[in-house]
């Protein structure tokens, strides 16, 4: 939690000593610090590409893009601060507050972001303002340090209403609310579904940063499954959960989305973010976490893991079923090919595995018509999503475009079929209830097919099981 500060003009703290003395002895005997902005290689040519293409849209248009604040926790503690991802995608820039307008100019858009400047030695905020002052929270990068690392023209946030107050008033707005620019600049819906279109397909420089995040993820996974003894001992779901986001800490920004830890009867549960529960054998552990690059670029990755190393047959059944299902997704993934081919795939193979069960009581035929549906019962969600900066990316394209659009090279998406059997429901074979399965794969979409990002994670129970044998204890 941050200290109160000891001298500041916040209610919540105590006053500082009102003396020319105490100020002129606070702003002298600093030495320099290191100003350097943090950007990932190829991060500010790529966002200038970015600019180019949603450039190229809205010709004559100024653009505004907006990075946003944290959010209050509780009382006077905040969240840390995540950008805009719409933002960070045409800047490449973390900075909170930051602003950015692009403004036609020739035919094409010129570039400004505006950014707070470091409350540095000098100034009575540096240790008087706890929220921004650099004694509290250490130095930050300077304008001239952003210009260079971002190439693009950076100026400080103080300009930033002269450069609101001459906006003309057809200004299109995106990105996290800010309450100054909102007064006058309305989001604007066109450019906020042009800039989630523009993501459906990757460039390499966004592609290299995706890879990083799985590659990340799956080590993760591998130090997850290291810890089973201890999360049978005493750490249970928490203890899984805290290992990986440890790990996505170390070896990335963090993670990517809340993680799901779900062990046992909580492995049918989707959202299963609460991870408190105990790790017991002959548990199945339902992992879904990502790791976040430090370019925010995210992994979304799931697999069911036995704690003992090896499935029970009525678990491995199930798994089987999922991974019939999810081969089956998978190879409608490719150019040409839609996200509503891969999602009827795995829905009608899931509806198939259901009936051999012996659960599903219609044929395979009506549960898929629209007024059937019978097997979300046992698959509410969907199979799948894009994937980049957001872990559901280009989401605001709309749902026909979103289902219909052919998918191209340099598209990336998940293919996430599984089977929920809650602990409770009586339609589901005793042997069975309190059974989760689910199976989920990073893809790439390639000129004659796609890549399976994730590949180096077994799908196959064989697999998982030889795996879990040669991950280290």
């Amino acid at each position: 939690m941050r200290p109160q500060p000891f001298a500041s003009r916040d209610p919540r703290t105590q006053p500082l000593p009102d003396t020319e003395e105490f100020r002129r002895y606070l702003a002298s005997g600093w030495g320099p610090v290191d100003r350097r902005a943090e950007v990932i290689a190829g991060a500010g040519p790529a966002a200038r590409r970015h600019r180019e293409t949603i450039g190229e849209q809205f010709p004559g248009r100024t653009i505004v893009v907006t990075a946003g604040r944290s959010h209050v926790r509780s009382n006077d503690t905040e969240f840390g601060f995540r950008p805009d991802s719409d933002f960070v995608w045409l800047t490449s820039c973390q900075a909170e507050g930051a602003v950015l307008i692009m403004t036609p100019v020739g035919g094409r858009h010129e570039a400004t972001l505006f950014i707070p400047e470091p409350v540095a030695a000098g100034d009575e905020a540096f240790y008087a303002d706890p929220l921004r002052g650099e004694l509290w929270i250490g130095p930050a990068a300077g304008l001239a340090e952003w210009t260079t690392a971002l190439e693009v023209d950076v100026r400080s946030l103080e300009a930033l209403g002269d450069a609101l107050d001459a906006l003309p008033a057809d200004a299109l707005g995106a990105g996290a609310p800010e309450p100054r620019v909102i007064d006058r600049v309305a989001p604007a819906a066109d450019l906020a579904v042009a800039l989630s279109a523009a993501k459906l397909v990757k460039d390499d420089w966004e592609i290299a940063q995706l890879r990083s995040a799985v590659d990340a993820t799956v080590a993760g996974f591998r130090a997850v499954a290291a810890e089973f003894p201890a999360a049978i001992e005493f750490g249970g779901e928490r203890w899984l959960q805290a290992t990986f986001e440890r790990h996505a800490r170390t070896f990335g920004n963090g993670v990517g989305y809340s993680t799901v830890v779900g062990s046992g009867p909580h492995a049918p549960t989707l959202h299963w973010t609460r991870c408190d529960g105990p790790v017991l054998p002959g548990h199945v552990v339902l992992i879904d976490a990502g790791v976040e690059a430090r370019s925010l670029y995210t992994a979304d990755v799931t697999r069911s893991l036995p704690v003992d190393g090896t499935f029970t047959p009525a678990q491995r059944e199930v798994h089987d079923l999922v991974e019939r299902a999810h081969r089956a997704a998978m190879a409608e993934v490719g150019p040409g090919k839609s996200f509503l081919d891969m999602r009827s795939t795995a829905y009608e193979s899931i509806a198939t595995a259901l009936h051999e069960l012996g659960i599903l009581r219609v044929s395979v035929d009506e549960a898929m018509s629209p007024r059937g549906q019978q097997h979300r019962r046992y698959l509410p969600s969907g199979t799948g999503h894009h994937l980049g900066l957001d872990v559901h990316d280009c989401a605001k394209i709309g749902e026909e475009r979103y289902l219909a659009e052919p998918l191209r090279p340099g598209a990336v998406l998940t293919v996430e079929p599984g089977l929920y059997f809650q602990a409770n429901d009586l339609t589901v074979p005793p042997e069975l209830r309190g059974i989760g399965i689910r199976i989920e794969d990073d893809l790439l979409v390639t000129a004659t097919g796609h890549e399976v990002l994730t590949a180096a994670l077994p799908i196959d129970a064989k697999g998982i099981e030889a795996w879990l044998r040669e991950s280290p204890a």
